[in-house]
Order: structure tokens, then sequence, then C-alpha cells
């Protein structure tokens, strides 16, 4: 059994990593492609890139809950394998896309067989001992990360050569990985524990209201919502500005993502463990938000490419927020509503992925229209800038308002290092 736990586990790390290696892959060159079929038009493009990562979002919020009912009732393995082919199937119609209409129906392909990341996280927990769960979940971060640091290198660097090359690579791995998940991948979930399909547990929506029984949930989700907005925002246009502005390659592009999967590594990996434990959550989230409100506005302002790679540094420490907010949210609550907060919180973020690249690709395209009074290629991180306010408004009223409860996780005055800041 040990060694099909260490498989299925190899192969779910595997899967993950693919799945945002595929993501980034494609991120440097997906602009370039869809201005191709508008005759290079950077305004109709830049709205175009919008609409397709939003109805990309869009499937993954109203599909995560079904695939994972289905794989409660079905088992793991059935419904991570068809997502794989699901997702080369994706991939495969982008690279032979025709024209725009077939790139929306592959984004909606890929996004419905995207959302099997809920029935890979119940993989884990099925294989996981409790003593290791924590660690084992944490090692999606590292998966995540890697694939970020990779996909977009890789992607481009290959679509230098041909616009096609990076959904054709995207494609030949997922393919790969069902072939081999096909051989080695054990089923987690004995039948005695699977239920039957529920259309009530299927409903994205059903989660959401989770995030209404405490004051304090709804204040830091709020303020999550208003972060997340602005940082998918940032994620969205990021290509779309740095060529219209610097006229940066695609391969430049690529390297300067890999710069911010490495950035966010580094204070995910290292910098969070340090001092979040020290400076409390409440003061790590309130830096993070103050240092992220101070730069976005300077991407924007940036008159010289390479300064980008000193704000992104500097920017990385805007990911204090989310892990101190998590930690706030998972004392708030008691140890029987975790997985409901953690369900309610994964709607929200699917959400934000909507709308958040339909706000800031709308700015962009506008903004360096002829429509505009005033050409400004920065307007999304202004944008950006006030969402961040917002959010920083909102916790500090939290924290006024609705002190976290300490009962379900108490934290003892004479723990070293530790305060609410």
């Amino acid at each position: 059994m040990g060694g099909s736990r260490k498989a299925g586990l190899g192969f779910i790390l595997i899967t993950l990593f693919l799945d945002i290696l595929g993501i980034g892959v494609v991120v440097p060159v997906l602009p370039r492609l869809v201005a191709s079929f508008v005759g290079d038009d950077p305004v109709l493009g830049s709205r175009l890139v919008g609409y397709l990562s939003a109805t990309y979002s869009l499937m993954q919020f109203a599909f995560a809950p079904l695939l994972g009912s289905l794989s409660d009732r079905f088992g793991r393995r059935p419904v991570l394998l068809v997502s794989l082919v699901g997702s080369t199937v994706g991939y495969a119609m982008l690279a032979l896309a025709p024209s725009i209409s077939w790139f929306f129906a592959g984004r909606v392909v890929a996004g419905i067989c995207g959302a099997s990341i809920g029935a890979a996280s119940a993989y884990i927990a099925d294989i996981s001992p409790p003593e290791k769960r924590a660690q084992n979940f944490g090692l999606i971060g590292m998966a995540f990360g890697l694939g970020f640091i990779a996909g977009p290198t890789m992607g481009g660097m290959l679509g230098h050569s041909n616009l096609r090359w990076p959904f054709a690579l995207a494609a030949a791995l997922s393919l790969a990985n069902a072939l081999y998940g096909l051989l080695v991948l054990p089923e987690s979930l004995p039948a005695a524990l699977r239920r039957p399909f529920s259309l009530a547990r299927s409903n994205p929506f059903a989660t959401l209201k989770e995030l209404f029984r405490h004051k304090v949930v709804l204040g830091l989700a709020a303020s999550l919502f208003f972060v997340a907005l602005a940082q998918r925002g940032l994620e969205s246009v990021w290509v779309l500005y740095t060529m219209h502005r610097y006229d940066w390659s695609m391969r430049q592009t690529g390297f300067s993502l890999a710069y911010v999967g490495l950035s966010a590594a580094a204070v995910q990996g290292g910098l969070v463990r340090r001092v979040i434990p020290a400076w409390g959550e409440r003061r790590a989230m309130l830096v993070g938000l103050v240092v992220a409100i101070a730069i976005f506005p300077l991407y924007g302002l940036a008159t010289q490419g390479w300064m980008l790679y000193a704000l992104l540094t500097v920017g990385s420490l805007g990911g204090l927020i989310e892990p101190s907010a998590q930690g706030l949210l998972s004392r708030a609550v008691p140890a029987d509503e975790q997985g409901m907060l953690q369900g309610g919180l994964s709607s929200l973020r699917s959400i934000t992925s909507t709308l958040g690249p339909l706000l800031a690709t709308s700015l962009f395209s506008y903004f360096i229209s002829p429509a505009a009074p005033l050409e400004v290629p920065g307007a999304s991180f202004f944008a950006g800038a006030g969402l961040l306010m917002i959010a920083l408004l909102v916790a500090l009223w939290t924290f006024a308002k609705a002190p976290v409860a300490r009962a379900h996780a108490p934290v003892l005055a004479s723990e070293p290092g530790r305060s609410e800041g």
C-alpha cells in the first residue's frame, strides 16, 4: 500500500505541475496569437484576451464542484484521467485553431477539465495519513510554483519560433501524463466510502454562503476579494502592457513571468515562515497590503522595462497577504467548518479570476485606444491600487469591529514571537 500511495502522490504532483506549466507556457504567446486573428489590432486583441481568460476561469468555477461530486461517486482516478484527456483536446484545439471562435471553444474545454484540481486535492487527502496531510498539501504549492517558473520561460522561447508550438507542447504533456496515469495511478477512494451523486453539492454558489456566517470571515473574505481582483488584473495585462509599452519580445515577457514565480516562491517558501510568526497575522497582512498599494502604481509609471524587475522584487512582499488572512480565517471558525470555509474561498477566487481579467483588459484596451482622452497604458495598475486600498480599509474595519476569535486555536500570551499586530 505504501508503494501505491507514493506512486499516487507522485502522479498527482506531476499532474498539478504539468497543469500550471501548460497554463504558463501559453501566457506569453496568447496575446500575439489572438492579435493575429484580428489584424494585429491591439485594442480588440486586448479585449479578446480578457474574454478568453474570463471564459477559462468561469468554466473552472462552474465545473469544479461537479467534478468533485463525480469523484466522490465514481472515484478520483477516472475523473482525473478523463480530465487530462480533455485538457489534451482543449490544448490541441488551441494549437490548430483556424479562427477565434475555435479559441473560445478550446478555452471552454480546457477550463472544464482544469477544474479537476478539486479531485486532485481529494486524492491527496485520501492517501495521506492525518499527520502528513499538511505536509503533502504543501507540496501542491511547490508543484504550482515550479510549473509557473518553467512554463512562461518555455512558452517564450518556443513561441519565438512558432506561435503554435507552446499549445502543441501543452497538449503533448497532458496526453503523456494521461497515459502515465493509466499505467501507474491506483484508485484512492474505496467503494465503501463513495457516496451518491448530488446536484446540491455540485452547485458552485452553495459554498459561498459559508462566508456570511461569521463577521470576521465575511470581512477578511471581502478584503481578499479586492486583493484577488487587483492581482488577477495585473496577471491578465502584464504581457499586453510590456509588449505595448516596452516592446518586449515573448522571451522577455516569459523571463519576467518566471521571475514572478521565483519571487513568489521565495516569499511563500521562506519569508512567510519567518515573518508571520514574528509579526503576527494582522501586522503581516497590513504590511503586505501597504507594499502592494505602493508598488502597483509604480508598475504603470515605470519608464524603462528593467525597472519592473526591481518593483517585482519589492512587490513580492504582497505575498504575505493571503497566508496571513488564511491563518486568521482558520482561527475564526471551528475545526468542523474548515472544509466549507476553504470551499467558499475557492469559489470566491474563481469569481475574481473571471471578473479581474475583464476589468483590467477593458481598462487597458480603452486607454490605449484613440477614443481615450489620454493614453494611459498603466490604467489597470492604477485601478488595482484603488482596489487594494479598499481591501486595506475593509481589513482595518474588520480588525476593529470583529476581533478574530481565539477559542478555536488559542494563542498564548507567553508564546514567543506571536502578536496580533
